[in-house]
């Protein structure tokens, strides 16, 4: 693959979302607002309040599920939904740039043109969001991330900062050679791995984005034993047996 072929042309936001009508307003706006964003796509992954109108609303481009697929399954269908609209482009030469945000990051999404600037340079095939110490500490105790950086790590050699941050560019090449994505949470860490080993360039890029953090009630640590399970589905399948956290083994 050429330098020039890993040059896009332009750049698409998909922000998978599910219930967040009180912030996807504020993420969409402030998206649209990164110099070479110029198509800003939600898709509604399930959601039972007014995520899809409000998006539409704020001037995305909405497109949704009738039932809730997970994270993996809505950033397909954004990528798919893309694609069809750049089909109908008669002035299009290549395909945009895909980036993936979440849908709480409301006006900080504006801050995310240095994850756009090495893919469209074609110095990074996809860059990974690492972001600053949140405004609100999180309840949980870091497992789910042990269990990926140590998974990416046994699989690649390479260590991760936050193996777990969905805020992410890829050029449509390298989206592509990682379909299918891995199954729900467990999509940034079979993304990671496939492009790796394919022989793809990430790089992590410190960003100043915040949104909101789990909790530490029982529906958050329910949320964080589906991540954990959907992450060791992804290491699994890619032949991968990570190790107990390091805090669990014996000295």
């Amino acid at each position: 693959m050429t330098t020039e072929d890993r040059r896009a042309d332009g750049v698409a936001a998909i922000i998978p979302a599910k219930d967040e009508q009180d912030r996807i307003a504020a993420t969409v706006a402030a998206t649209k607002s990164i110099p070479g964003v110029d198509l800003v796509l939600v898709v509604d992954d399930g959601s039972t309040d007014r995520t899809a109108a409000t998006a539409t609303e704020a001037g995305a481009v909405v497109v949704g599920h009738a039932r809730n697929r997970g994270k993996a399954a809505a950033m397909e269908t954004g990528a798919t939904a893309l694609a069809a609209i750049e089909a109908r482009e008669a002035s299009r030469t290549a395909p945009r740039a895909l980036l993936f945000l979440d849908a709480d990051l409301e006006s900080t999404a504006a801050k995310a043109r240095p994850l756009i600037d090495p893919v469209l340079a074609g110095e990074a095939d996809m860059t990974i969001g690492v972001l600053p110490a949140q405004r609100t500490e999180g309840g949980g105790r870091g497992l789910v991330v042990d269990l990926s950086r140590n998974g990416i790590e046994r699989a690649t050699g390479w260590t991760a900062t936050q193996p777990l941050s969905g805020q992410r560019c890829l050029s449509r090449a390298a989206f592509e050679a990682a379909l299918p994505l891995a199954e729900g949470f467990g999509v940034e860490t079979g993304l990671t791995i496939d492009l790796l080993r394919a022989g793809f360039r990430v790089v992590e890029v410190d960003v100043e984005f915040h949104h909101r953090v789990t909790g530490t009630d029982l529906k958050a640590q329910l949320h964080r034993g589906k991540q954990y399970a959907h992450v060791m589905r992804a290491l699994v399948t890619r032949g991968i047996r990570p190790s107990a956290p390091a805090r669990f083994r014996r000295v």
